[in-house]
This record gives C-alpha cells, structure tokens and sequence, in this order.
C-alpha cells in the first residue's frame, strides 16, 4: 500500500529507529508516502550480537550500530546504475543523528530461507526444482548458508542453516499433506525468526524464497506483522506463485492467492512471480514441465543490482527527541527503499521510543 502525498497515516516500516518519506518536489507520478518504521530507540542494543567467526570483519561488533538496508538504484533511462561509491551520497543531517554513510554494491553472500508448501501437487514441482534452487546459493559464494521450512497447517525447520547444499537438498523431499489447512503467513513468521540464530554481517543479503499456491487459511499472524519484523531484520521476500486456477466467466483463471500474500514480496524490497496460466493448467503433469531456473536466475540478477544503503547511529540518535536527515543521489539516479517508489532523495525521521511503540499498535 502507497499513501497519496499529504496524508497523516504512517506505514510500519523498519529502519530501527527512522522513519522515510519520500521528498515532496521529487514524487513526480510516484505518490508520496510517510513511512513509520518499526522499532524504538531502545532497540538498538539488539542489534549487537556477537560474531561466530571471530576472525571475520565483515561481522558487526559489538560496539557497532549499524543499520543497513537494501535499495535499487536506476538511472533516467531506467537501468541499474552501478559504480556508486559512500562519496557519491549527499548527507543533510544537522542534529548529527549519523556517524557515517555505508554503501556496498551487489550481493557476494546470501543467507536464505527456502519456504516450501506441503499441500497439493506442489512436493513434486518442489522436489524436481531442487538443484536449480540450490545452485543460487553456490553462486554467492561458499561462506552463503541455506535453511529450509516446511508448512502445511504448522511450520517446521527442515534443515538449519548450513553451508552444505547436500544437506539442504534432501530437505527439498517431502511428503505431501492432504486435508490440512495452509498457514503461509505462520511459516512466513517462522521463516524471520530463522535468521535471529545467525550473527549480523554487513554485506550479508538475507531473503526468503517462498514457493507456494498462496492460499492461506489457518495463519494466526497477519501479513502486515510479518512484513513490519522483516524490514527490522532487513530481510526481503522472494514469492514465487503456484497458482491453483478455478472455472471465471466460463474460463479457467488463476484463484486469487490470499490477502497479503503479494504484499510480502513487494513491502520487503523482494518480488513477486507467478508460474503458469490457464493453458498450462490444462495439461496433465506430465507435460507441464515447470522450470524455475528463469526465476531463480532473476533474483539473482536482481540481488547482484542492488546496494546496501546504511548508516551507523551517531550520538543525537540517543537523545530521546525528535530528528530527521536526508539521503540524496547525484543527479540523474534515483534510488527505491522497499517497495515504495523511486526518487534521489528519502528523508528520514528519528523518533521518540515511546512514540514509535504507539505507531505499531
């Protein structure tokens, strides 16, 4: 959901302590929105954890706040702009809310959660997907590790993190789960949660690649819950869409997936695909041939695009009032926070502890 310009209501977003609006005189067509982002002041110390590889100094110490957060950044033309560089950041920031400016280009490690639906026909896409699927964790490299969730009614942790892709892969074969309820928004949860065993590094994407019809309905969390905790954690959705199709208007056309269930992709700074149509439906298995490969090889792409846009926490963070910075681009680029619009600039909004509680209620 993007707000029009002039509105008081705020989205929960997550810069741990900001909030981010697009500035006014760069909205152009894209509305503008005030974003509210998800924790206060007081949430910073968690943000301290302390590295399972000492010797690694890309992990996040314990005297560091750091806050970092993906961005896609295009050109007038429309194209990824690339060799940007921490100089070519313009920073307005009076109070001195900041003590520095980080940008990383692309992504040379991943941390990624496979999500997978038990219900129906999709164990056997699942299954037949599998070394396509982990073939985009051995691209980033040999210090990426994988996880991997099943879900039907309930959510459970397959197989932990870990950087052997043998491991995960026989967690990639499953049994089916008939005449159950489908909890999406549940597993999307636990999927977050997955990631709080793991230490902070700076140059780490972490995402959730989640495969499912998108028919949810035994979830006991709601999807604007599970959005709200992934940008707090920086991490992004991947939804990649199963549909099941149904008889509209005297045709087949794909059932609509469950309220929110887009939402998770495009709110997190992922995307969103869909597989098939109402041809393919019409095949039998056996000449359906799903290939994935396409799909897996555009987030990659889309990852290997991106920025790492952070800033680390300078002393008038702490002050307990209120303050705001801008982050600007040089002329002619424009950058996307989430899923909320383009522009050069974002403003960001420094707030009280108890006031951002009162916002998330």
């Amino acid at each position: 959901m993007l707000l029009p310009a002039r509105t008081s209501k705020t989205i929960p977003l997550t810069l741990t302590t900001a909030f981010l609006r697009s500035s006014p005189q760069l909205c152009l067509r894209i509305p503008c929105a005030l974003l509210a982002l998800a924790a206060a002041l007081i949430a910073l110390p968690s943000l301290r954890l302390h590295a399972q590889e000492p010797t690694d100094d890309e992990v996040i110490r314990v005297n560091t706040d750091l806050l970092v957060y993906p961005i896609r950044v295009r050109n007038k033309r429309g194209q990824v702009a690339t060799q940007l560089t921490e100089h070519d950041l313009v920073l307005k920031d009076e109070d001195h809310v900041t003590a520095g400016l980080y940008l990383y280009p692309g992504a040379d490690r991943v941390a990624l959660v496979f999500a997978l639906d038990q219900s129906g026909s999709l164990r056997e896409i699942v299954n037949e997907q599998r070394e396509a699927a982990l073939a985009l964790v051995g691209r980033f490299g040999d210090r990426s590790q994988v996880a991997v969730i099943h879900f039907a009614e309930k959510a459970s942790l397959a197989a932990p993190f870990t950087r052997d892709p043998a491991t995960a892969s026989l967690a990639f074969d499953f049994p089916v789960r008939t005449n159950q309820h489908t909890a999406i928004f549940d597993a999307a949860a636990a999927a977050v949660n997955a990631f709080d065993t793991l230490p902070r590094v700076r140059s780490e994407r972490r995402i959730v690649i989640l495969i499912s019809d998108g028919l949810d309905n035994a979830s006991t969390v709601k999807a604007g819950n599970v959005i709200a905790a992934a940008f707090q954690k920086q991490i992004s959705f991947y939804v990649i869409h199963l549909p099941l199709f149904e008889p509209r208007d005297g045709r087949l056309a794909v059932r609509p997936p469950a309220k929110g269930f887009r939402d998770l992709a495009e709110k997190t700074g992922g995307k969103y695909f869909l597989v098939g149509n109402a041809s393919s439906a019409l095949l039998s298995p056996a000449n359906k041939n799903i290939d994935l490969t396409p799909i897996f090889q555009a987030i990659e792409e889309d990852l290997r695009s991106q920025y790492l846009l952070g800033f680390y926490a300078g002393e008038g963070m702490r002050d307990g009032r209120d303050h705001r910075f801008t982050i600007t681009l040089p002329a002619g680029v424009e950058y996307q926070f989430g899923g909320y619009g383009f522009s050069r600039s974002h403003e960001f909004f420094v707030m009280k502890a108890d006031d951002a509680k009162k916002l998330l209620k």
